[in-house]
Order: C-alpha cells, then sequence, then structure tokens
C-alpha cells in the first residue's frame, strides 16, 4: 500500500534534519494526481553541500530496512546524480537528489531561452536542463524550513516565453534529422532510422509543449502528452506511431515511415507558430 499523504509529509520532515537538505518535493505521477498502485513514489530530495550522505543513509535503513542504502553525489550519472531505491512495507519509494544551485542556474538559462539536452543513464534524448525548474513547478513540496523552494516555485511556475521560443526555434532539428534518416535508406539501416525518428519526435514533443508553455520532463509519455495538446497536429500521438510501426528492413517501408515524420515536423512547426502568436 502506498504510503498516506501525512507520513510522507513526515518522512520529508525528517529528511530536512540531514546536514545539506534543503527541503523535499514531491514529484511524479503522485504530485499530478495521475498515479495508479503501481507507481513509485518519487521524492526530490533539494541539497547543497555539505550534503550528509553517511546520516541519510542511516535515516534510509531506519524508515527502509538493513538492506536499504542511498548513494553518493554523482554516483548515478551527472544529471540524475543519485539517490536511493527504497520499499517502504510493499511500496517502492525513491529519493531522488536534486542540487538546489544548479535548479537556480537551470532556472536562470530558461528565462533567458537557454537549453541543452544532457547525456544521462536511462533517458534515451538525454535530460533537458529546464527539466529540474519543471520539476518544481509540478511538484507538490512536502517541507522547505527555510521557504527557498516555495519562492523559487512562485516564479518557475510561469513558463518562461524566451524558452518557449526557444524549443520552437529548435524544430530546425528536426527537420535535419529527416534529411539524415533518408540517408539511411539505402542500406536499409533501420536502427539508425528509428534512432533519427525517436529523437525528431522527441524535439516535436518538447516544442509542442515550449509553444503550449506547459513544462516536459521526461520522454516518458512525452509523444501522448504532446498529442492532447490543445493546438497539436491531428493525431499527433497516432501518426508517430505509424512511423515507428512502418520502419522495417525494406527501403519502401523506412521511406513511408520517414515522409510520415517530415509531414509530422513540417504541421508541428505551423502548429507552434499558431500557438505562439
Amino acid at each position: 500500500m502506498a504510503l498516506t499523504d501525512a507520513e510522507l509529509t513526515g518522512m520529508a520532515e525528517r529528511l530536512t534534519t540531514v546536514a545539506g537538505v534543503v527541503g523535499v518535493v514531491l514529484g511524479g505521477s503522485r504530485a499530478r494526481q495521475a498515479h495508479t498502485p503501481e507507481s513509485d513514489t518519487d521524492l526530490g530530495v533539494y541539497y547543497r553541500a555539505p550534503f550528509d550522505t553517511g546520516r541519510l543513509g542511516e535515516l534510509a535503513v531506519e524508515v527502509a530496512g538493513e538492506q536499504a542504502r542511498v548513494t553518493a553525489p554523482g554516483e548515478w550519472g551527472p544529471w540524475v546524480d543519485g539517490g536511493g531505491w527504497l520499499r517502504i512495507g510493499d511500496h517502492p519509494v525513491d529519493w531522488i537528489y536534486r542540487d538546489l544551485d544548479r535548479v537556480h542556474r537551470c532556472w536562470a538559462d530558461a528565462e533567458q531561452g537557454r537549453y541543452e539536452f544532457h547525456t544521462q543513464a536511462g533517458h534515451p534524448l538525454g535530460v533537458p536542463d529546464f527539466a529540474y525548474p519543471g520539476e518544481l513547478a509540478l511538484g507538490r513540496i512536502l517541507a522547505d524550513p527555510t521557504g527557498e523552494l516555495a519562492a523559487l516555485r512562485r516564479r518557475v511556475v510561469v513558463y518562461p516565453r524566451p524558452l518557449a521560443e526557444a524549443l520552437v526555434a529548435g524544430l530546425w532539428e528536426a527537420d535535419f534529422l529527416v534529411g539524415l534518416a533518408r540517408k539511411g535508406v539505402s542500406r536499409c539501416d533501420t536502427g539508425y532510422v528509428a534512432g533519427c525518428l525517436f529523437r525528431l519526435a522527441g524535439v516535436c514533443a518538447h516544442a509542442l509543449h515550449g509553444a503550449a508553455g506547459q513544462y516536459l520532463i521526461n520522454e516518458k509519455g512525452a509523444v501522448a502528452a504532446a498529442g492532447r495538446l490543445p493546438g497539436a497536429p491531428a493525431k499527433f500521438a497516432e501518426r508517430v506511431d505509424a512511423a515507428f510501426a512502418a520502419v522495417g528492413n525494406d527501403p519502401v517501408r523506412l521511406t513511408l515511415a520517414i515522409d510520415i515524420a517530415a509531414d509530422l515536423v513540417l504541421e508541428t512547426t505551423e502548429a507552434c507558430a499558431m500557438m505562439l502568436r
């Protein structure tokens, strides 16, 4: 059984007793009220150095048993930089580190329309740096003794217009990927074509969310979410599915897949221009 809101708040308050922890935010589907009984519970542990992960590990054992452990910062990679995968009772609860100074820097970049997708294990498109303020905007603060998270959240909930414009301008890459994918047709290079189509779909999904002024913080469900946006191209998600379904070891099928994607890029560009007016 999932932890109750009161239990989550109590855990968050205990986490803020660890040196370096500034606050705790409930994220993921639980924060959006879109969770199922099988969903993990994600807690963002916002910290500054020096961060006492030794004491954090002791707390993990106290709440999740002797097998529980947490990582040092950086152990999971540069952008999902650590935490703990815990089981409390029979429910998975993830503690996920978030360097609060980096969140501030990412927000400053987003306000100026600067962004990048960063390599990170488990994120095939890459982690967009604006996901850090996006997580705070979409999450629910559980513990915030100094009030710093609440103050930052009041700023980040307003999606920055320069970021929206930059993501739409970034559709040049989707168009470029169409041309690159076509180079794989004569060799029936299905893996290369599929890779181009995956990134193309992700770039389009982010552009549509940017034009709509909505944060997109994860690849999972990104295409479906983009298709639900008011103003998105008709049957966006279904057509992305059709493009991938057409990928096969045959030049005719590969060409069909790329043609579907090319039409989507064109329509996404037009839709984003309308949405930004």
